[in-house]
């Protein structure tokens, strides 16, 4: 795990890994092995959906109850994914967002990622190459309006996430607006994030399930690629070419999709929210 997994232009070169929070019965892992990556470790506590995951990906190693974990002890990956348990901030429970017990979990995800990248910086990586360099958090759309003053966890998620890298990081909250399904931001060169809604119908499953999908990338500006990466989606239209996909199978370019988002409609509203920053690790 320890080769350089990223050319000088910040593209995969080699292995990646990932390791997965709040594991559940092995989602992320399963995506990680569709996508050619290596799931390595997994974070769960409910006994039935790790042996699920046991069975599945019987090389993952188990770690825990993530309040117990320290990320500095634990394999170092490129990517740790986690959703975060979501009943304190949908619209369907008591909306107690993140100062509930559960929903509140998500700092314990962002603790354990900053302890893991300053680990790998006290053994010299720089850059692109300290891990994990991605993050990616999934929820559910009710973040998007809980809070004291509504808008304001998910004010918390982005703030926090930066926060991961950039200490001096303050987000501002469009609170005389909602937040918007779909966004993105670059901060200098070495730190992107973006989020998009995606609605479960139109990847394969027979629902409607809107989710947020949050990735952060710690070492360059990938984030916006990853989430709106338009060659590489199904509803592109030289895809759709080139593969004889059908309308109804163009999960990206779908009408009903409610980011809207290919990467021209992803933007970035500075009228909406802003972040001051200074750009020191």
């Amino acid at each position: 795990m320890d080769a350089r997994p990223y050319t000088p232009d910040g593209c995969a070169s080699g292995e990646i890994t990932m390791g997965s929070l709040f594991d559940g019965i092995g989602g992320f892992p399963l995506a990680a092995v569709d996508a050619g990556i290596t799931p390595v470790w997994a974070s769960e506590i409910e006994a039935f959906p790790i042996e699920v995951t046991k069975h599945h990906f019987p090389d993952m190693v188990h770690v825990g109850d993530i309040t117990m974990l320290d990320g500095a002890k634990l394999p170092p990956v490129d990517i740790i994914c986690g959703g975060s348990p979501c009943q304190d901030l949908s619209v369907a429970g008591a909306r107690a967002g993140l100062a509930g017990a559960r929903s509140g979990l998500f700092l314990e995800q962002c603790r354990v990622v900053k302890e893991m990248r300053n680990a790998d910086i006290l053994r010299g990586r720089t850059g692109m190459l300290v891990r994990p360099r991605y993050l990616v958090w999934e929820n559910v759309p009710g973040a998007f309006s809980s809070g004291t003053e509504k808008g304001e966890d998910f004010r918390i998620v982005l703030e926090e996430i930066l926060r991961i890298k950039y200490r001096s990081v303050h987000v501002y909250g469009p609170y005389s607006r909602a937040w918007r399904p779909v966004g993105s931001a670059l901060l200098g060169d070495g730190l992107s994030i973006a989020w998009r809604t995606l609605d479960a119908q139109y990847w394969g499953v027979p629902q409607r399930r809107n989710r947020i999908f949050l990735v952060a990338d710690f070492g360059g500006p990938c984030a916006r690629w990853i989430l709106f990466d338009e060659e590489g989606m199904p509803g592109n239209p030289a895809k759709v070419e080139r593969e004889g996909e059908t309308p109804a199978e163009a999960t990206g370019a779908c009408p009903d999709d409610p980011s809207r988002a290919h990467p021209a409609d992803a933007p970035f509203d500075p009228d909406g929210w802003r972040i001051s920053y200074k750009p020191e690790e």
